[in-house]
């Protein structure tokens, strides 16, 4: 009889197991809930997206075209799309629909895809001991109504959230915010900027503004966009420039103090800027910023045939530190290098009442100041001067004071980096600099916006500069040799105490 009682609670118990497994099961199909432990929240849906599918007042389709036949390598790719497209259905109430489609097979969907911007890939496998080719599909299409969005190649999801998101923006707007690209006086042009200018296409519609053929400033233009001109700017310009700050516009200006030219030679350049920009109580300086060679940008130099590369302390690198934590612009950007870049001061006595200042970036403690003798030899001894922080960009919001008298009692925003060439060429993708600049122009644009999406791609984790190289070095031995010393030293240990008890045990 007690054995089969036992027996009975035994069957009991079970049935209790099941039944709570059956119920946890079922909850965890109505109920979505993700643990994210990643610093920048890399798998979890940002409250720009939540906001953003819940605004939807249609459904979105979003349709992944990934080939069944892709390599090995690309496997978890496509579960990790699939996660992140998890979240958008949970938070869309029903407006996201989902579908995965291998068009391998489809002659005519290929074409269709072709004609949408979703290539046919091509991929190198080794099979049967030779290298084969294989072709697949990557890609992403995203419909809302008649229009569509395409990603024609998803590599990795680092920035996946942030691409899937503008373009449900884009097309549930329907209409494209305007930015003005400054022309002329030999100013950084669409094309020397390059990646920068196509990277805020995707966002806004970006038209170039020559102020010789208009009396005034387009007045629809969310910010204006001043980057390193090299000739002097008429007083004429200017005042367009003044008016159109004074009327609520934003204002976004690249330059420097210095300026260089072919063979590394420096001069102090004025175009003008400097004098409206002091009327608003904000002086790019004269000078140029050095930091350590720890702290600074690695350059590439040709010597002859030969080509060289270096941390070169005229590229001073603001790291995490010297961005203002405050700031969503800038808050959780690693590194964004300046190419000679000047410092910037501010007089707070000619910003009126009611203003903001946000010193964005700024320089370590150990940089320093050169105003004159500019030697930009990269194989010189750099000896630092007096040391002390610069402000390399600053963000003002404030009643600003016109130089020409014109009166407003609107408030606007100027935000000025002390360097252009960040931005330009190949210099953009250094680090996090077209983040950065991505950033700070919707923080003027879109009120900071898809900021906080964007920002997850950040992959920049250097190991801080304040220690040593030897430090860096035992630090990166441990990393990779230090889980299998451990293992080893507690097998030995574990084997030692166990034929220690096998002898006492003898004995």
């Amino acid at each position: 009889m007690k054995m089969i009682k036992q027996s009975r609670e035994t069957y009991i118990a079970l049935l209790f197991i099941i039944g709570i497994i059956i119920l946890v099961n079922f909850f965890s199909y109505k109920l979505f809930l993700r643990l994210d432990l990643t610093q920048n929240k890399e798998f979890s849906v940002s409250g720009v997206t939540k906001n953003t599918l819940k605004n939807l007042d249609d459904i979105v389709n979003i349709k992944v075209y990934f080939s069944k036949s892709l390599p090995s390598q690309f496997i978890s790719l496509r579960e990790n799309v699939g996660d992140i497209l998890d979240g958008y259905t949970n938070y869309s109430s029903g407006n996201i629909k989902v579908s995965f489609v291998d068009p391998s097979d489809d002659d005519n969907l290929a074409s269709s895809l072709y004609m949408k911007g979703i290539p046919e890939l091509q991929f190198e496998v080794f099979e049967k001991d030779q290298m084969q080719l294989v072709k697949g599909y990557m890609g992403i299409l995203i419909e809302y109504g008649d229009a569509f969005e395409a990603l024609p190649v998803v590599q990795d999801t680092k920035s996946l959230e942030y691409q899937i998101t503008l373009a449900i923006k884009k097309l549930s707007s329907g209409e494209l915010r305007k930015i003005g690209l400054f022309n002329g006086y030999s100013a950084l042009s669409r094309d020397e900027m390059g990646e920068a200018i196509s990277k805020l296409e995707e966002l806004y519609e970006v038209v170039d503004v020559d102020l010789a053929g208009v009396e005034v400033v387009d007045k629809t233009l969310e910010t204006l966009i001043i980057a390193g001109p090299k000739e002097l700017i008429s007083e004429e310009d200017l005042k367009k420039i003044d008016e159109y700050v004074n009327t609520g516009g934003n204002l976004l200006v690249l330059d420097e103090g210095i300026a260089i030219t072919e063979g590394l030679q420096a001069s102090t350049k004025d175009d003008g800027l400097s004098s409206l920009l002091a009327s608003y109580g904000i002086t790019i300086n004269k000078d140029m910023v050095l930091e350590t060679k720890a702290n600074s940008g690695v350059a590439s130099f040709n010597q002859g045939f030969f080509t060289f590369q270096t941390n070169y302390p005229y590229w001073p690198k603001i790291s995490k530190a010297g961005f203002d934590q405050d700031n969503s612009a800038v808050s959780k950007l690693e590194n964004v290098v300046f190419p000679w870049a000047s410092s910037i001061d501010i007089n707070e006595d000619k910003l009126g009442d009611n203003f903001t200042v946000s010193y964005i970036a700024q320089s370590s403690d150990k940089s320093w100041k050169k105003t004159e003798s500019f030697d930009l030899n990269p194989q010189q001894l750099f000896g630092p001067g007096k040391t002390e922080v610069s402000t390399l960009a600053v963000d003002v919001n404030a009643k600003f004071q016109s130089p020409y008298g014109l009166e407003s009692n609107n408030f606007s925003r100027v935000l000025v980096v002390g360097d252009s060439d960040f931005v330009s060429g190949n210099l953009v993708g250094l680090t996090d600099n077209l983040v950065f600049f991505q950033n700070i122009t919707d923080s003027l644009s879109l009120d900071s916006d898809l900021i906080e999406v964007r920002s997850k791609g950040i992959t920049s984790r250097p190991i801080t500069t304040d220690i040593s190289d030897g430090q860096k070095s035992l630090i990166r031995y441990l990393n990779v040799f230090g889980v299998t010393v451990l293992v080893i030293v507690f097998g030995l240990a574990r084997y030692y105490f166990r034929k220690k008890s096998n002898f006492v045990d003898e004995l």
